[in-house]
């Protein structure tokens, strides 16, 4: 069994293609394909169904794929360590994220990163589902809430900071709420994912017992996006972290702030962001350098929380 046929299946098995494992790799597709069939009959098991228009893996094939991805880690760290700490940092890294957070600023820090590190291939997964990083073979999730796998190893990007805010036009049609429980006489534009719609909650210190509302209004979205937009045409008032909006919405009165001497959140807690990666994952150079670089490009405090900054 030739460790080159096990890095193509590992590929062919992140990708779904054969073509583009052809491409990284710099092989004809013809040559992945005969290196994958020759390893699904050195096992004599069937790796993956394969069609005209997609390739997934069998049952078998994804417990093999868990164990292979594993193997091909840790044979990577061993090479990194004894390579020196010097080496050119190469290979790939699947990092997932949550859609919006992805879109509006993973994928920037990605476009960066590849400029310092060309060698580094990266696979961005945008979805607002929770996955296994283990059973998935992402080496970085990005966390959005709190976390729950104890057997991933996080660090804190920051805590989540909450804009309470609507249109000056909405202001001027229904006038501005001076405390908490004037919310619940507005129309408000409210989240909805997968644990149902979202409650706010208000506290004036840390330390006090929020204040919990139940927003109503005219719509309600599992895209914070479309949320944003309809309050930008004055639809209702929103809350959402810092990192959802653009920085010309407050700096030319696109949207005002709202009760800022209270603190606001979509739960009873702070929210934070963590990135998590499996054990054997961080152990990988390639992996702690990305990292480490997306941790720089937020900041602490993140960038994202200056737009309330002008």
């Amino acid at each position: 069994m030739q460790l080159k046929a096990l890095r193509y299946f590992v590929m062919v098995a992140t990708t779904g293609s054969f073509s583009a494992t052809a491409q990284h790799f710099q092989v004809p597709s013809s040559s992945v394909s005969r290196f994958i069939s020759k390893l699904e009959q050195e096992i004599g098991q069937q790796l993956f169904y394969r069609n005209t228009r997609s390739v997934r893996l069998t049952e078998i094939g994804e417990k093999y794929f868990i164990q292979i991805k594993d193997v091909l880690d840790t044979l990577d760290f061993a090479n990194e360590e004894a390579t020196g700490k010097n080496s050119n940092v190469r290979g790939l890294v699947r990092i997932n994220t949550a859609v919006a957070l992805g879109r509006l600023h993973i994928s920037r820090i990605v476009n960066k990163l590849h400029d310092v590190y060309p060698d580094l291939s990266v696979e961005l997964i945008l979805t607002d589902i929770f996955i296994d990083p283990v059973q998935e073979g992402v080496d970085i999730a990005i966390r959005i809430g709190s976390l729950q796998d104890s057997a991933l190893i996080a660090r804190k990007v920051c805590d989540q900071t909450y804009v309470l805010c609507a249109s000056p036009e909405y202001l001027e049609r229904y006038g501005t709420p001076e405390t908490p429980q004037d919310i619940q006489k507005h129309q408000c534009l409210v989240y909805k994912g997968v644990s149902g719609s979202q409650r706010w909650y208000f506290r004036q210190d840390e330390l006090d017992k929020p204040i919990e509302i139940e927003p109503q209004g005219p719509l309600k979205s599992n895209n914070a996006e479309v949320l944003v937009s309809a309050a930008l045409e004055s639809r209702g008032i929103i809350l959402f972290p810092t990192w959802i909006f653009e920085e010309n919405y407050f700096k030319n009165n696109k949207l005002v702030k709202l009760l800022p001497q209270w603190l606001c959140t979509v739960e009873p807690y702070t929210v934070g962001i963590h990135l998590v990666s499996p054990e054997n994952r961080i152990r990988s150079k390639k992996v702690r350098t990305v990292l480490d670089f997306i941790l720089k490009e937020i900041g602490n405090p993140p960038y994202w929380d200056n737009i309330l900054t002008f």
